[in-house]
């Protein structure tokens, strides 16, 4: 009403009476209105001033600043004054694409009036991620621009001084970093607020960045497992899936660590590193499923898809790291970044077509872990495009994408265990069918040779029986009968010659019963000691009985052994005969299991255990042959004479 009373002054200043203006006061009132509504509205922007002692800890100023994108690209000196700004709420509520805040520089123009009768100090917080930020002051005449800011260091908060009792119009140049995580949020912050500050901007999503904290750690696990069996198998599946595993740790840790920050490295990995962690990581997954699946022998077409696939994100690498460095065009960029996904996705959806082609069990194993990676980027790009805000790890895009990327390295990783425990247990069988061949070989040449040494011993001891057995035989024969035709002489010497080749005739018998390899058995031993005996004491006083096991094991024995255990009980028998004064002998033979006893008793004057010159060297010739064999000797008085041996035959 105030401006419609002086429009009425205006008009009776420029000679138009009360009456013309009573008459068409309709037409005036609603003209005045129309245009008090202009005003206003014009007014309500450019008054939309910020007072200092308005901002407490921290105040958003959105609401009242002026915000224009300038896709025409223009100088900031020449577009500043006639450009019409609107206010950043209003901005932030229609926006659709980032894109718009990335691929041009975005201006802030703020009204800030410090009432107090001293300077003011604030900082100035424009948002995150930032590439660049440059602050000018317009002075009084609105005419020209004083840059009084660039770059600060942190680049997202800029120190503002401002004189007492004045008023300042600023203009903010931003640059914004191409992220997803990027924002546009203007504050004011008193100097001492801004760890506080800091803390409550960072910590918004505290929960979401401690959940990939957890998985960057399970993520090291699986670097330095895989590292580990590489360095041990030497196997370039597991060097593969560990450089893999690293550029997805750099994915998720980094994304968790530098959530909001605007430092250089920050702004690198965002726009650069990690769209080039996700190309290399690439490159590398292929060549480990290369070389999981030996695709090269098993799957050949495929493998020369896999190939021209890497050589592909390779040319990408490259190109996209030209654009980046030497380039401009942030469009251009995102295209690629959308090319590579949608090749990664189709790369995914064929392993999981293979699989259902083939029954091989470890091409399951990618497919599984496709599957999983792929339907968990499904949910977050549901998330993305329905805008959900994000509260919790529940509903946060880029926790599903990172569930998706670690999932199926667990799958992966169970595959790779199960390929490498297949791939052992198959080298052990081979190395134990080695080891057989060669036990089966070397088993085969001791055969050969023991059958050469049976054969041996076979001829000569027929050799030792057909001549020398014959010879003397003949010997024996002659002497006898020469002792015939020359019975009325003293014929001594004939009588010993006969003597001695019926003596060496029987150690003949023994020695070629030894030798015979069919005789190798303890039923033939017990035999042949029992048939001795007995006719070692045919011609004599001394009784002889014999004692044998019902039942005699089968069991080889070497004719080593069978020559020791003869000799001993000759040796035995004949010093009965010969010192014991005995009237009988009992040879008993006991054969429990492989276990031999032979038990020699007479019943005479018995042994002096204290005086034993007479025949002690027989007595150390018996045990010595007993220890060459491993048979227990034992020698006692037991109602005369008890010679014991014992042994389990092993042969």
């Amino acid at each position: 009403m105030i401006i419609f009373y002086q429009i009425l002054f205006v008009f009776s200043k420029f000679g138009l009476n009360y009456v013309y203006l009573k008459k068409h006061i309709p037409f005036l009132l609603i003209c005045t209105m129309f245009f008090s509504a202009s005003v206003f509205s014009q007014a309500e922007f450019n008054k939309a001033t910020i007072n200092t002692l308005d901002v407490g800890t921290y105040a958003s100023i959105s609401h009242k600043v002026g915000f224009y994108n300038d896709h025409k690209k223009t100088e900031v000196d020449s577009f500043w004054k006639h450009q019409q700004f609107s206010f950043a709420d209003n901005y932030l509520k229609t926006i659709k694409s980032r894109l718009n805040l990335v691929e041009h520089y975005s201006y802030l123009k703020i009204w800030v009036s410090n009432e107090k009768k001293i300077a003011d100090t604030l900082i100035f917080y424009a948002g995150s991620i930032l590439k660049s930020v440059e602050i000018f002051e317009i002075d009084s005449s609105k005419t020209a621009l004083k840059s009084i800011a660039l770059n600060n260091n942190p680049i997202d908060f800029i120190q503002l001084i401002f004189n007492a009792t004045s008023s300042k119009e600023i203009l903010v140049k931003l640059k914004f970093a191409k992220c997803g995580a990027n924002e546009l949020s203007p504050h004011f912050i008193r100097k001492n607020n801004v760890e506080f500050f800091k803390k409550n901007l960072y910590n918004k999503k505290s929960n979401i960045n401690t959940f990939s904290l957890v998985l960057s750690g399970l993520l090291v696990m699986m670097i330095l497992f895989t590292a580990t069996n590489y360095i041990l198998s030497k196997k370039k599946e597991f060097l593969y899936y560990c450089l893999y595993t690293i550029t997805v740790f750099g994915i998720v840790f980094f994304n968790a660590a530098l959530y909001k920050h605007s430092e250089y490295f920050s702004v690198l990995f965002w726009e650069y590193l990690d769209f080039c962690f996700l190309l290399i990581g690439s490159i590398f997954y292929i060549e480990f499923g290369r070389r999981f699946l030996n695709t090269k022998k098993n799957y050949s077409r495929a493998d020369k898809l896999f190939r021209v696939e890497q050589l592909f994100l390779l040319l990408i690498f490259i190109i996209f790291s030209f654009i980046y460095f030497w380039g401009n065009s942030v469009k251009l960029e995102v295209l690629i970044e959308n090319i590579v996904k949608a090749l990664l996705l189709g790369f995914g959806v064929f392993i999981i077509v293979l699989a259902l082609t083939q029954k091989e069990r470890l091409i399951k194993y990618l497919a599984i872990g496709n599957g999983l990676s792929i339907l968990f980027w499904i949910v977050s790009l549901t998330l993305i495009l329905k805008n959900v805000p994000v509260s919790s790890i529940y509903n946060s895009a880029f926790v599903y994408y990172e569930v998706g990327l670690v999932t199926a390295l667990i799958a992966f990783l169970f595959g790779l265990t199960y390929k490498n425990r297949q791939e052992i247990i198959e080298t052990t069988k081979r190395e134990e069918a080695l080891k057989l061949e060669a036990t089966k070989q070397k088993y085969e040449t001791e055969i050969a040779v023991y059958k050469a040494q049976q054969e041996e011993r076979n001829r000569i001891s027929a050799d030792m029986h057909d001549d020398l057995g014959a010879g003397m035989t003949s010997i024996r024969l002659y002497s006898e009968l020469a002792k015939n035709k020359l019975a009325d002489k003293d014929l001594t010497e004939l009588n010993k010659i006969s003597s001695s080749a019926d003596e060496l005739l029987g150690k003949m018998n023994a020695i070629i019963w030894s030798m015979v390899s069919s005789n190798d058995t303890l039923e033939n031993m017990i035999a042949y000691l029992r048939s001795y005996a007995i006719e070692y004491f045919e011609d004599t006083a001394i009784k002889c009985t014999i004692h044998l096991p019902e039942q005699i094991p089968e069991a080889t024995v070497s004719g080593f052994i069978r020559r020791n255990v003869f000799l001993v009980v000759k040796e035995a028998l004949n010093n009965i005969l010969k010192h014991a004064n005995a009237t009988e002998v009992t040879l008993t033979l006991q054969a429990e299991g492989k276990i031999v006893k032979v038990f020699i008793q007479d019943n005479g004057k018995g042994i002096d255990l204290n005086n034993l010159r007479q025949f002690s060297n027989g007595l150390k010739n018996m045990k010595k042959r007993m220890d060459d064999v491993d048979f227990d000797f034992k020698i006692e008085n037991n109602n005369g004479t008890l010679i014991t041996l014992v042994r389990e035959i092993k042969d």
